[in-house]
Parts: C-alpha cells; sequence; structure tokens
C-alpha cells in the first residue's frame, strides 16, 4: 500500500531554516509528480509546490519562490522541501501528496513553527 511519511518539521526563529523529507513507499515513485501541502491553523490546505517525476519541471507558490526548493532522490524514494529565510507566515502542518491510480494519498503531516 501507499505510504508516506514526513520528517524534519520543528520549531526555528524567522529568518531560519529547515529541510523537510517525505520517504514514499508502494508505489513506482520515479514517475510521480510529487507535491508538498501545508494548512495553517484556521485556513485551507494549499499547494506550496510540486515536482515531476524526472525532477526536471516544478512548480512554486508565489508565497515561497526564491527561499523554498523541492528536490527528489528517486533512488531513495524520498522528495525533498528546503526551506530558506523562513518567515513566521511559513507555519503549518506541512504534508507530503501523491496522486496514484485515480487516488490521493497524503502523509501524516509535520508540524512546522517559526517564532518572530
Amino acid at each position: 500500500q501507499v505510504q508516506l511519511v514526513e520528517s524534519g518539521g520543528g520549531l526555528v526563529q524567522s529568518g531560519g531554516s529547515l529541510r523537510l523529507s517525505c520517504a514514499a513507499s508502494g508505489f513506482f515513485f520515479s514517475i510521480y509528480t510529487m507535491s508538498w501541502y501545508r494548512q495553517a491553523p484556521g485556513k485551507e490546505r494549499e499547494l506550496v509546490t510540486s515536482i515531476t517525476g524526472t525532477g526536471g519541471s516544478s512548480y512554486y507558490a508565489d508565497s515561497v519562490k526564491g527561499r523554498f526548493t523541492i528536490t527528489r532522490d528517486n533512488a531513495k524514494n524520498t522528495v525533498y522541501l528546503q526551506m530558506n529565510s523562513l518567515k513566521p507566515e511559513d507555519t503549518a502542518v506541512y504534508y507530503c501528496k501523491v496522486d496514484y491510480r485515480a487516488r490521493t494519498y497524503w502523509g501524516q503531516g509535520i508540524q512546522v513553527t517559526v517564532s518572530s
């Protein structure tokens, strides 16, 4: 079965950095687009960034462009989110997502808290 397990979250000061990881299993990882979403308290879940299977193309929300970088290691079935210059408004639960065989799978989510 499809499993997505996030790690690497935590508490960081404004201007700091964190790297999130999402370890995937249960599907042929290297051909599927992977995405990171986030959900702040009282807000809807929003798309932060995504990357195609080969890693050749990526998308970023305007709010994170120039600060966040998505990468993937297909040999390790893992997608990463490097977050730099973090701001308090980046505080949220971050989720890894894949659409596989007409279903959407989410990781359990991981908390990122940025203090001012």
